[in-house]
């Protein structure tokens, strides 16, 4: 499959309908995702924008050869070396050999470690151009958006960036602009993608962006490496990264639990209504950690003011599902978000001072650094208490 960008640039990728988790089990993919690899014809020079995961590579090839002849392809550009991009380099570069491969000097780096092959590499800074006859490409680092080697890539006279990792989404469609699509699916899984894989680098998003911006070039069309291509108004998707980059929130407060015996489920139902009773307006979510995607509950979470986290007490720790979770939640690095613990105990009772302590760990704000400690199943009186919690957990958010 292949299809016309515009005039000069054809889309050469592969959409892939099946995927479900990616990053190996760490991100899930409910709505499979694409490899947007992108043929682009000059005057006189031809290039190849990034290839597509390494499953495919022998797929890609062989449909490459239906739209050009490999030997016309003058060069190469790897705006990234993680192998979702690069995966097709050994397969199509065993066909061209001496092709060569424009990347950033930390992609030398990258694509050596994944692959250990000698190619022609061309290491490129920003600023730095490719001459394909009647227009250039100008090659911008990106770095730590989100890998040292990321750079993006930018068509004069098309006005089109290609801009890898960033404003994709993991999302497969037949129709592959912006303006096609669901427009809740899309920026659904927009943000699912930069919380979950963007948030740690949101000072680094905001400062390249700014730098971006502040080239005054024109951009009529973003083609990301995952998902569609901005084409209508396709500066709305910087807008948001700008909105999601500046400490995000929205008036939401996220419960999260695990439960064993049921006691701390009802302790987050009663902590929920407790909330909503102090503050009317804030919209409450509860997602047991253990029955739920992972990577939807870290949107949520990016997308809340606050946290409520609960977990009963097992061998003195807390169940697996919320260590992991805060885990996670730590190495994303939150800024500016209050949190809560609260848990059920039989004996021992550590779960609530070891969340809290994670939550600290993980940048959060406490609400209340005793949290609350309910011993077995919450009798009428511990009901209350929960109730007690959510009023003070609700004015906190007000």
């Amino acid at each position: 499959m292949s299809f016309k960008v515009n005039e000069h640039v054809t889309w050469v990728g592969k959409i892939d309908w099946e995927l479900r988790k990616f990053h190996g089990e760490e991100l899930s993919t409910h709505e499979g995702s694409s490899y947007n690899s992108y043929l682009v014809r000059g005057n006189d020079k031809t290039v190849l924008i990034d290839t597509v995961w390494g499953p495919f590579a022998k797929e890609f090839v062989e449909n490459l050869k239906k739209e050009i002849d490999l030997n016309e392809i003058d060069y190469i550009v790897a705006n990234h070396g993680e192998t979702d991009h690069s995966g097709a380099l050994p397969e199509l570069l065993r066909e061209i050999p001496g092709t060569p491969v424009y990347c950033s000097k930390a992609g030398v780096k990258s694509l050596s470690g994944h692959y250990h092959e000698d190619w022609n590499f061309q290491p490129v800074k920003t600023g730095d151009k490719l001459d394909l006859g009647g227009k250039e490409l100008i090659f911008i680092e990106a770095k730590m958006l989100h890998w040292p080697d990321s750079m993006f890539c930018y068509l004069t006279g098309d006005n089109i960036l290609f801009s890898n990792d960033a404003f994709g989404q993991h999302y497969a469609s037949e129709h592959m602009f912006n303006d096609l699509v669901d427009q809740c699916e899309l920026f659904r899984e927009a943000i699912k993608y930069y919380a979950n894989i963007l948030t740690p680098f949101s000072k680094m998003v905001s400062a390249k962006i700014k730098e971006v911006v502040g080239m005054n070039v024109p951009v009529d069309m973003i083609c990301p490496s995952h998902g569609v291509i901005w084409r209508e108004d396709p500066l709305q998707i910087v807008n948001t990264y700008m909105e999601w980059a500046a400490h995000y929130q929205e008036n939401q407060v996220t419960i999260v639990y695990d439960t064993m015996w049921d006691g701390t489920r009802r302790a987050a139902e009663e902590i929920a209504r407790g909330i909503g009773e102090a503050n009317d307006d804030i919209t409450i979510k509860l997602f047991n950690a253990a029955r739920s995607d992972t990577n939807d509950i870290i949107t949520e979470i990016f997308k809340s003011r606050g946290i409520v986290v609960g977990s009963p007490t097992i061998n003195k720790g807390m169940l697996h599902s919320i260590s992991a979770l805060l885990d996670i939640a730590k190495g994303l690095n939150f800024e500016q978000k209050k949190a809560s613990a609260f848990g059920c105990y039989g004996w021992s009772g550590e779960s609530v001072k070891l969340v809290n302590e994670m939550l600290t760990d993980a940048g959060f704000e406490l609400i209340n650094e005793e949290g609350l400690r309910m011993l077995w199943s919450p009798d009428q009186e511990a009901v209350a208490a929960a109730n007690a919690y959510g009023n003070q957990i609700g004015k906190a958010l007000a």
